[in-house]
């Protein structure tokens, strides 16, 4: 079922806008990428404490965000060994969780497409395993603010440990068998399959997820104000009120 003329006429401004945006992308990640110098070391994480506390008191169900009862869910689709990925979550989206997701305005749900490396999966199937024990999107912000440079292998085994242990993951043996687990390495692998076909060529790139459950593409946004405005227009009168 379609959206509502005046809802897709609004995400498809929004969505044209996006495109703009995403030629300064590329400038974007050289500059990012080139002045990562640090990071990517499993004994001597940074930020967790921050990362934790930011999201306290936020109900999580897999790498889901937010209230179940929001109206609205926004939908990322990101490589977590993307530098401008970690950028967005750094500046973009706790702007987000303060304004819309945390007073239950809105869900965000992070989906795993790798594009990056062959770590990236393996990253992908151990942020899933760690949302199995509600702490997907502190793995995932930890991992952001830790990252090492795009083009490195950092983040082996060592270092995806040791940010399951900072995120809080209780059962660390669990995790392990999980994130190895075919199904979790299938998850990612979907949902990485699943990007292309909703047009999406880069990271992070994002959608709206209508009452029917399909998915509105809005594809890579760089402002918070961009994306609160996606979610405003994608709530139905009912559910504004």
């Amino acid at each position: 079922m379609s959206a509502p003329e005046p809802r897709r006429r609004k995400l498809l401004q929004l969505a044209s806008g996006a495109a703009f945006v995403a030629l300064a992308v590329v400038v974007v990640l050289i500059v990012v990428n080139a002045s990562k110098e640090t990071g990517g070391d499993a004994e001597d994480l940074t930020g967790a404490v921050e990362a934790n506390r930011g999201l306290d008191g936020i109900q999580q169900s897999g790498m889901v965000l937010g209230a179940p009862r929001a109206p609205v869910r926004l939908v990322e689709f990101g490589d977590l060994k993307c530098p401008h990925c970690a950028s967005v979550s750094e500046e973009i989206i706790p702007l987000l969780i303060d304004s819309k997701v945390r007073g239950g305005g809105a869900q965000i749900e992070f989906r795993n497409f790798t594009i990056i490396d062959e770590q990236s999966e393996a990253a992908g199937a151990a942020l899933l395993a760690a949302g199995e024990q509600g702490r997907g999107w502190n793995f995932l912000e930890i991992f952001y603010r830790n990252q090492g440079l795009e083009t490195s292998d950092y983040a082996d085994a060592e270092f995806l440990t040791a940010v399951a242990r900072a995120a809080g993951v209780t059962d660390l043996d669990r995790w392990q068998r999980d994130r190895s687990s075919p199904r979790l390495l299938g998850e990612v692998r979907r949902t990485t399959m699943e990007a292309p076909e909703l047009g999406f060529t880069g990271t992070p790139s994002f959608a709206i997820e209508s009452r029917d459950g399909n998915l509105e593409p809005l594809g890579i946004v760089d402002s918070a104000d961009d994306l609160e405005a996606a979610i405003d227009a994608a709530k139905t009168p009912a559910a504004a009120e």
